[in-house]
């Protein structure tokens, strides 16, 4: 036999040897299992204690009854923790009543104390008094800003993004963004201008690259919650253009999740990167299409690497070849594709409509707010619904596109959709 020596009610037990490994073995520490909660369990009726035929003193590990999914105790130890107790531990065995387990009301259905609620991005636990306690996040989809834009005369209309619904700010920031300030790099480069004559060249108010380039102009693709603007518009960019310059005769649509795994030179992967940094690789090293080296969204956080699939060695001149097959079973064609140096133009409006229409899709970095989230149409700028709120309501963050053309209600276009017009902005292309 071994003794025990316990500190609990000031009682020795003796247990034997064989019991104390069994108890071990069971249960080394009292876990709270569904439906055990840390206010107590949640079936407040039952025979349990009294079935089982008595309450043990002090802490005995095996003085359990089944209950639902999990066991619960009738050993005094237990009323030091509450929440493991059977119950009918108090009546039974304590004859006192039991602890007050509350309950609180949210949409005409009855929660009890410990349970929780999920509204939007903020989780609500019912409290001991009978009210919810909730987190304060902001979120990224609110309401009240919805209804504030679309009352408003901000030239622009919000919606509800139901797949941004339950994602805080700082999640949005965090995930859906991706790229980095404007680098000294950038910031050093000499703006290009472009030789425009006021009389003879006139910007048309309406100009899409899709119609003008049938067949060149590739789908944006989605990048979830991978924060990688980054790569998802460079490799945009550069798509267009080797389709525009090639005359369709190659029509790639680049892999961003290359440059994701690839390009790790100071670079975060979908936890954001800089855009010079995906130029000099696609220039240097190249890249493969999509359809090779598909996008894969990171499972468990958006900042996982993914590991490199693709490699490539020089075949002179700059050339490179792909060393490794595409890293799916269904496709072959791994060719490599690189391009030329990215040069910035000038932020002048008229300009960089001019550089769109003669040579194609330009890629912009842009500040984004909190309202940008729930943008739909218009011409957006940054408004003051949120001006009112606590600060961690009004933050923002630096995301890059692909501008692609002109529409009558809104300067500049973006994808499938209107885009907004920015003040600053930063541009680079590809030269023919």
């Amino acid at each position: 036999m071994k003794a025990m020596l316990l500190a609990v009610a000031a009682l020795l037990l003796v247990v034997g040897e064989g019991t104390a490994e069994r108890i071990l073995s069971r249960r080394t520490r009292r876990e709270l299992a569904s439906p055990l909660h840390l206010e107590g369990i949640r079936d407040p009726y039952g025979s349990y204690c009294q079935r089982r035929g008595g309450c043990c003193p002090g802490r005995d590990d095996m003085c359990t009854v089944p209950y639902l999914d999990t066991i619960c105790y009738c050993d005094l130890f237990c009323n030091r923790t509450v929440a493991d107790c059977c119950p009918d531990f108090w009546g039974h065995c304590l004859g006192v009543q039991p602890p007050f387990i509350g309950t609180c009301e949210r949409n005409g259905n009855k929660f009890l104390t410990g349970q929780t609620y999920k509204e939007n991005c903020n989780l609500c636990t019912c409290g001991s008094t009978g009210r919810w306690e909730c987190e304060q996040n902001a979120c990224m989809i609110e309401a009240d800003m919805i209804q504030g834009v679309n009352r408003g005369r901000y030239g622009w209309r919000a919606a509800n993004y139901s797949q941004f619904y339950g994602m805080t700010l700082d999640e949005g920031l965090r995930y859906r963004l991706g790229t980095q300030r404007p680098s000294r790099t950038i910031l050093n480069m000499n703006e290009m201008q472009m030789n425009m004559d006021p009389q003879s060249e006139q910007i048309p108010l309406y100009f899409n690259s899709v119609e003008k380039w049938p067949g060149k102009i590739h789908e944006p693709l989605d990048q979830g919650n991978c924060a990688a603007s980054w790569a998802f518009s460079t490799a945009a960019v550069a798509s267009d253009r080797i389709s525009i310059q090639s005359m369709g005769h190659m029509t790639p649509q680049l892999s961003p999740q290359n440059l994701i795994s690839c390009d790790t030179r100071n670079q975060g992967g979908c936890a954001g990167g800089r855009i010079d940094g995906a130029w000099w690789y696609l220039r240097r090293r190249g890249v493969v299409t999509e359809e090779c080296y598909p996008f894969s969204p990171p499972q468990q956080t958006p900042v996982e690497v993914a590991r490199c699939m693709m490699q490539s060695r020089s075949v002179g001149r700059g050339k490179r070849q792909a060393t490794q097959r595409c890293p799916n079973t269904y496709n072959y064609h791994n060719d490599i594709y690189q391009s030329t140096p990215p040069y910035r133009l000038s932020s002048n409006e008229k300009e960089i409509m001019k550089e769109i229409m003669d040579n194609g899709p330009v890629q912009a970095i842009m500040e984004v707010h909190e309202d940008f989230f729930i943008y739909k149409s218009g011409i957006y700028k940054h408004t003051d619904v949120s001006f009112t709120k606590p600060p961690h309501y009004r933050k923002h963050g630096t995301h890059s596109v692909r501008i692609i053309g002109r529409h009558t209600l809104s300067p500049l276009l973006c994808g499938p959709r209107q885009t907004p017009h920015f003040p600053l902005v930063l541009l680079l292309r590809q030269p023919q």
